[in-house]
């Protein structure tokens, strides 16, 4: 058996290449959308991709389960499992094979048996991987968004991104029966899951990449968690609040994503002509850092400054309706690329051009302003708070936020301020804070974008308000 992990690091997302070596056939598992890593992959170990399959409908990621089938003529096997109303709405399609509770199929000597174990999704399964050429037994699971090394795929998604009501505590007691199976499976199985360390899927995921069942039933919180009532509470207890693109994301992986065939690939913008694109409204990402774009950017640009999260915050802030054009401190074309494929990995398909900061010069020398964002110490707003009115405005995480927060600071977090704009103070000074800086830095592109005034940045965020022993409200 051949057997390959793939990792997506800005994504923290895992999938995985499995072979047979005597046949040539390969599958590929939970494949995202930049599919060439998985043929290029199976051509370097002599494999051809003859099944694709995924354990549920992705919320974090646009799937490339479709791409990669379509690409090579493999068979697609989806999840028949799960409730009437939540079913991939393609599962008609031809070369597609509906998967059941103990269904099973193979490559070549390998077998894949399905395991139907919902809980993170309705629909959601697991699959025991046995090479069968070696033994009769398991050696592995593939336990996707069900199982992480020290902890468990949240079950709360689908009503805090896809909005449907009541189902995050039906989903946590679908998650603790599933646990009861998994307890049960043997201690060396090993367990390969569908994210690591950074993904939004659950609330403490290590980085180590796989583990065994033994391992987890004595290590996981999940597993020890006490009886049912207890594990509801514990598991939905702290999530964190999901990236605003995952209820897109979910849709168009259920209705199955458009086949690209090549990633788009933008043209190098001249800075004369964006800055008539800019007349007209077209949205700019300026992927420069924070202090650069503070420091002066075009008027009404966004600033997504380049970094692990930078994925996360453009489908936080971003829309899918517009096309964009981004501002890159290194304009090579690799380094456009590159973010393209960020993009494009969570929909973002209309990217039109990118070009060099060279554009603000070019927008100055039309006598046009630049703009710049106003930045506060922590002692600066504590002073400022005591003879004016000022709206501070925290853009952390609600779990964050109830470990401690400024007095009279109002909480929203930087994946919903793009659908609360409406409830941030028309008048007056805004001071903007996260944890350390990154996120606010985001949020204040985003609140002068949208035409508010009077916006500042707090330096260091929460953590430099804190190292001034300045005071605190908890939760």
């Amino acid at each position: 058996m051949i057997f390959q992990r793939c990792y997506d690091e800005p994504l923290a997302q895992a999938s995985y290449l499995i072979g047979c070596g005597a046949t040539g056939e390969a599958v590929v598992i939970d494949p995202n959308r930049l599919v060439d890593q998985y043929i290029a992959a199976a051509e370097a170990e002599g494999l051809t991709i003859t099944a694709v399959t995924e354990t549920h409908i992705h919320a974090d990621f646009v799937s490339g389960a479709r791409e990669l089938a379509a690409r090579t003529g493999a068979r697609l096997y989806l999840s028949g499992a799960g409730t009437p109303e939540w079913q991939y709405g393609f599962r008609a399609e031809a070369q597609v094979s509906l998967l059941r509770d103990g269904s099973v199929f193979r490559v070549g000597r390998v077998e894949l048996r399905a395991v139907h174990t919902p809980g993170h999704t309705p629909e959601h399964l697991s699959f025991l991987v046995t090479d069968s050429a070696e033994a009769a037994e398991p050696m592995g699971v593939i336990t996707g968004d069900f199982v992480f090394v020290g902890d468990v795929g949240r079950p709360d998604l689908l009503e805090k991104a896809a909005h449907l009501a009541d189902t995050a505590a039906a989903g946590a007691r679908q998650l603790y029966r599933s646990l009861g199976w998994f307890k049960g499976l043997p201690d060396h199985l090993q367990v390969w899951p569908g994210h690591g360390a950074g993904s939004a899927c659950g609330k403490g995921l290590s980085a180590v990449p796989q583990s065994t069942v033994g391992y987890e039933r004595r290590y996981n919180w999940a597993l020890g968690a006490g009886d049912e009532e207890s594990f509801v509470r514990q598991v939905l207890a702290g999530q964190p609040e999901p990236p605003r693109y995952f209820g897109h994301m979910k849709r168009i992986n259920r209705e199955g994503p458009p086949v690209l065939g090549a990633l788009p690939l933008p043209e190098r913008v001249g800075e004369r002509r964006m800055v008539a694109l800019l007349a007209g409204g077209a949205t700019v990402v300026d992927t420069r850092p924070g202090a650069e774009f503070a420091g002066g950017h075009l008027p009404g640009s966004l600033n997504i400054p380049l970094g692990r999260s930078w994925v996360t915050y453009a489908g936080s802030i971003l829309r899918y309706d517009r096309d964009l054009y981004l501002v890159l401190a290194d304009p090579r074309p690799e380094v456009a690329a590159g973010l393209v494929r960020g993009l494009v990995s969570i929909g973002l398909d209309r990217i039109r051009g990118y070009l060099s900061p060279d554009v603000l010069e070019a927008w100055g020398a039309e006598g046009r302003p630049l703009a710049t964002t106003q930045l506060v110490t922590a002692q600066e707003l504590a002073a400022r708070r005591g003879t004016r009115p000022v709206t501070v405005l925290d853009v952390r995480n609600q779990s964050e936020w109830a470990d401690g927060h400024l007095p009279g600071a109002l909480l929203v977090p930087l994946s919903e301020l793009p659908d609360r704009l409406g409830e941030i103070p028309e008048d007056g000074e805004i001071v903007v804070h996260c944890q350390g800086g990154a996120r606010s830095a985001v949020a204040v592109s985003v609140l002068m974008a949208s035409g508010k005034g009077g916006v500042t940045n707090l330096l260091g965020g929460f953590g430099a308000w804190l190292a001034a022993g300045l005071p605190v409200t908890r939760d």
